[in-house]
């Protein structure tokens, strides 16, 4: 199977430190590709350079066959890859609805027509009510999103994301701020297993219930080098990846 998403030799210096070291990776259509690591391993660095906001120092990153390199965020974006933040970035003083309908109006290049509101726009009301009903959050259609929960508000913040029709989704720590067992990690991880029929995801997790219950694939960032990926019972196994990151913790079975 050929990858949506593929990376290859990537690397980001900032003077004599080396944050991303030489990095490979690919991703394949419908799969969740898990990228775990200790804090200040290049993770979301990693994420930043795939997404254009930070300048590679070298290798290539290709989607669907064709190089990106040389584009900015917004033409990446428009080629297919979607992200959400660790900080959610949605706007608090707008309804779900209103959130949903600014991403969608940007993304299909609608104009601003002062004296039509865009809640009254159909094209662009019924593909918001799409995502906002694929996200779980249709009672709340109407609600401020500061009313809603912090999970709510991260599911929220996805259904901006997927406004694009991304072909890869990048999810920096979803689940971040919800605790162990939380509702809201449990309703998320059921929410991106349904969307990984739809997107190909790279999932930035810290929490390991959900990475191993989701992920088809992990690899294993450390000190900017991808020092193991393989499904998720070899990565269980994996001493190195023990040593360098689980440590003597209880794998989740």
């Amino acid at each position: 199977m050929q990858p949506l998403l593929s990376i290859r030799g990537l690397v980001k210096r900032y003077g004599g430190l080396l944050v991303t070291d030489h990095v490979d990776l690919d991703i394949l259509p419908g799969e969740i590709h898990a990228v775990i690591g200790p804090n200040g391993a290049g993770k979301t660095t990693l994420i930043s350079q795939i997404m254009g906001e930070i300048p590679s120092d070298q290798g290539n990153i290709s989607l669907s066959g064709r190089s990106i390199n040389g584009l900015s965020m917004a033409r990446r974006v428009r080629a297919g890859i979607g992200r959400s933040y660790q900080v959610t970035s949605v706007i608090q003083q707008f309804t779900v609805l209103e959130n949903v309908i600014l991403a969608v109006q940007g993304c299909q290049g609608h104009g601003f027509h002062f004296w039509t509101p865009a809640v009254e726009t159909p094209a662009l009301t019924k593909r918001a009510d799409e995502l906002i009903d694929l996200m779980g959050l249709s009672a709340w259609r109407a609600a401020l999103a500061a009313s809603l929960s912090y999970g709510q508000q991260r599911q929220l913040e996805i259904a901006m994301a997927l406004a694009a029709n991304p072909k890869v989704l990048l999810l920096d720590e979803p689940m971040a701020g919800m605790g162990h067992g939380d509702t809201g990690s449990d309703m998320m991880v059921g929410l991106l297993q349904r969307l990984k029929d739809r997107y190909a995801i790279l999932l930035i997790e810290h929490d390991m219930d959900a990475v191993f219950s989701l992920a088809d694939r992990i690899s294993v960032l450390f000190y900017g080098k991808i020092i193991c990926c393989g499904d998720v019972d070899a990565i269980r196994q994996s001493p190195e990846v023990r040593e360098a990151y689980l440590g003597d913790e209880e794998v989740p079975a």
